[in-house]
Protein backbone atom coordinates (compact mmCIF):
# COMPACT_ATOMS: atom_id res chain seq x y z
CA UNK A 1 0.00 0.00 0.00
CA UNK A 2 3.01 2.69 0.81
CA UNK A 3 3.93 1.79 -2.70
CA UNK A 4 0.93 3.03 -4.03
CA UNK A 5 0.99 5.96 -2.08
CA UNK A 6 4.51 6.76 -2.98
CA UNK A 7 4.01 5.76 -6.68
CA UNK A 8 0.81 8.28 -7.04
CA UNK A 9 2.55 11.01 -5.20
CA UNK A 10 5.72 11.29 -7.49
CA UNK A 11 3.38 10.57 -10.52
CA UNK A 12 1.15 14.24 -8.82
CA UNK A 13 3.91 16.33 -8.42
CA UNK A 14 6.28 15.16 -11.52
CA UNK A 15 4.10 17.69 -14.59
CA UNK A 16 5.58 18.91 -17.27
CA UNK A 17 4.60 22.47 -15.07
CA UNK A 18 2.39 25.19 -16.13
CA UNK A 19 0.47 24.90 -19.50
CA UNK A 20 1.88 27.38 -22.11
CA UNK A 21 -1.29 29.04 -22.34
CA UNK A 22 -1.37 30.04 -18.60
CA UNK A 23 2.04 31.06 -19.06
CA UNK A 24 2.96 34.78 -18.77
CA UNK A 25 4.72 35.85 -22.09
CA UNK A 26 6.01 39.68 -22.00
CA UNK A 27 5.76 41.24 -25.39
CA UNK A 28 8.84 43.28 -25.32
CA UNK A 29 11.04 40.13 -24.97
CA UNK A 30 11.19 37.73 -28.40
CA UNK A 31 13.42 34.60 -25.73
CA UNK A 32 13.18 34.29 -21.97
CA UNK A 33 16.31 32.92 -20.31
CA UNK A 34 15.60 29.94 -17.72
CA UNK A 35 17.83 29.13 -14.61
CA UNK A 36 21.06 27.25 -15.50
CA UNK A 37 20.85 23.42 -16.20
CA UNK A 38 22.47 20.92 -13.63
CA UNK A 39 25.76 21.69 -15.87
CA UNK A 40 25.28 25.34 -15.59
CA UNK A 41 24.80 26.67 -19.14
CA UNK A 42 21.88 28.95 -19.34
CA UNK A 43 19.42 27.42 -21.90
CA UNK A 44 17.31 30.08 -24.31
CA UNK A 45 13.53 29.10 -24.57
CA UNK A 46 11.90 31.55 -27.48
CA UNK A 47 8.86 33.14 -26.96
CA UNK A 48 5.43 31.94 -28.65
CA UNK A 49 4.92 34.65 -31.48
CA UNK A 50 2.43 37.10 -30.94
CA UNK A 51 -1.34 36.42 -30.97
CA UNK A 52 -3.01 38.38 -33.65
CA UNK A 53 -6.75 38.82 -34.07
CA UNK A 54 -8.48 39.14 -37.10
CA UNK A 55 -8.98 43.03 -38.29
CA UNK A 56 -11.95 44.95 -39.49
CA UNK A 57 -10.76 45.47 -43.48
CA UNK A 58 -8.15 46.86 -43.67
CA UNK A 59 -7.98 50.46 -45.07
CA UNK A 60 -11.95 50.51 -44.54
CA UNK A 61 -13.56 53.84 -45.47
CA UNK A 62 -14.02 55.65 -42.47
CA UNK A 63 -17.51 57.12 -43.78
CA UNK A 64 -20.41 55.64 -45.47
CA UNK A 65 -21.53 57.98 -48.65
CA UNK A 66 -24.17 58.01 -51.07
CA UNK A 67 -23.60 55.04 -52.98
CA UNK A 68 -22.06 55.85 -57.00
CA UNK A 69 -22.28 52.54 -58.12
CA UNK A 70 -25.65 51.73 -57.20
CA UNK A 71 -27.50 49.79 -55.71
CA UNK A 72 -30.29 51.80 -55.51
CA UNK A 73 -33.21 52.12 -52.84
CA UNK A 74 -35.95 49.87 -54.83
CA UNK A 75 -32.75 47.20 -55.56
CA UNK A 76 -32.65 47.19 -51.99
CA UNK A 77 -36.47 47.31 -51.14
CA UNK A 78 -36.52 43.95 -54.16
CA UNK A 79 -33.54 42.49 -52.09
CA UNK A 80 -35.44 42.30 -48.52
CA UNK A 81 -38.91 41.46 -50.87
CA UNK A 82 -36.92 38.57 -52.18
CA UNK A 83 -36.16 37.49 -48.74
CA UNK A 84 -39.95 37.64 -47.63
CA UNK A 85 -39.07 39.69 -44.64
CA UNK A 86 -41.54 42.63 -45.85
CA UNK A 87 -45.81 41.51 -46.21
CA UNK A 88 -46.08 41.81 -50.05
CA UNK A 89 -48.21 44.38 -49.86
CA UNK A 90 -46.44 46.26 -47.58
CA UNK A 91 -46.11 50.09 -48.73
CA UNK A 92 -42.09 51.16 -48.33
CA UNK A 93 -40.30 54.33 -48.68
CA UNK A 94 -36.73 54.80 -48.67
CA UNK A 95 -35.98 56.83 -45.58
CA UNK A 96 -31.50 56.78 -45.83
CA UNK A 97 -29.14 55.39 -48.54
CA UNK A 98 -28.18 53.54 -49.84
CA UNK A 99 -24.92 54.26 -48.18
CA UNK A 100 -21.61 52.90 -48.94
CA UNK A 101 -18.46 52.06 -47.60
CA UNK A 102 -16.02 49.68 -49.76
CA UNK A 103 -18.90 47.43 -50.92
CA UNK A 104 -21.25 47.57 -48.39
CA UNK A 105 -24.29 49.24 -48.13
CA UNK A 106 -26.59 50.34 -45.67
CA UNK A 107 -30.02 51.28 -46.22
CA UNK A 108 -33.40 52.90 -44.07
CA UNK A 109 -36.79 51.93 -45.22
CA UNK A 110 -40.21 53.15 -43.89
CA UNK A 111 -42.44 50.72 -44.32
CA UNK A 112 -46.00 51.42 -43.35
CA UNK A 113 -47.62 49.92 -40.12
CA UNK A 114 -44.53 49.31 -39.30
CA UNK A 115 -41.31 50.38 -37.73
CA UNK A 116 -38.58 51.16 -39.63
CA UNK A 117 -36.40 48.40 -41.34
CA UNK A 118 -32.66 48.44 -41.27
CA UNK A 119 -31.01 46.65 -44.15
CA UNK A 120 -26.91 45.85 -44.83
CA UNK A 121 -26.04 44.72 -47.80
CA UNK A 122 -23.32 43.79 -50.08
CA UNK A 123 -21.20 43.54 -53.10
CA UNK A 124 -21.99 44.86 -56.42
CA UNK A 125 -24.78 47.24 -56.87
CA UNK A 126 -26.14 45.52 -59.57
CA UNK A 127 -26.30 42.35 -57.42
CA UNK A 128 -26.38 42.74 -53.90
CA UNK A 129 -26.48 40.40 -51.14
CA UNK A 130 -27.89 40.50 -48.16
CA UNK A 131 -25.99 40.56 -45.28
CA UNK A 132 -29.14 41.59 -42.75
CA UNK A 133 -32.31 43.04 -42.06
CA UNK A 134 -34.45 44.48 -39.02
CA UNK A 135 -34.78 46.74 -36.59
CA UNK A 136 -30.98 45.92 -34.95
CA UNK A 137 -28.71 45.12 -37.43
CA UNK A 138 -25.56 45.07 -35.30
CA UNK A 139 -24.69 41.25 -35.32
CA UNK A 140 -21.64 39.77 -34.83
CA UNK A 141 -20.74 39.85 -38.82
CA UNK A 142 -21.55 43.50 -39.08
CA UNK A 143 -19.45 44.14 -36.02
CA UNK A 144 -16.25 42.28 -37.36
CA UNK A 145 -16.34 42.44 -41.23
CA UNK A 146 -18.23 45.33 -42.07
CA UNK A 147 -16.11 48.67 -42.83
CA UNK A 148 -15.88 51.65 -40.58
CA UNK A 149 -18.46 53.41 -42.26
CA UNK A 150 -21.11 51.26 -41.74
CA UNK A 151 -20.43 49.76 -38.08
CA UNK A 152 -20.45 53.49 -37.55
CA UNK A 153 -24.21 53.77 -38.56
CA UNK A 154 -25.55 50.57 -37.75
CA UNK A 155 -23.72 50.08 -34.26
CA UNK A 156 -22.43 53.18 -32.60
CA UNK A 157 -25.22 55.33 -33.20
CA UNK A 158 -27.55 53.49 -32.04
CA UNK A 159 -30.70 54.23 -34.17
CA UNK A 160 -29.39 53.86 -37.79
CA UNK A 161 -30.49 56.93 -38.86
Amino acid sequence: MAVVVALVATLTTSGCGTPPELRAVQPSQSAQTTPATPSGTPTTVAAPPPVELPSPTAGSTPVAVRCPAGPSGQRVTDLVRGQDLLPGEAQVKVRTGPLCADDWHYTLLDVAGYEPLQVVSRGSGAAPRLVTAGTDVCTAEVRVTAPVGIRALVCDSGSGT
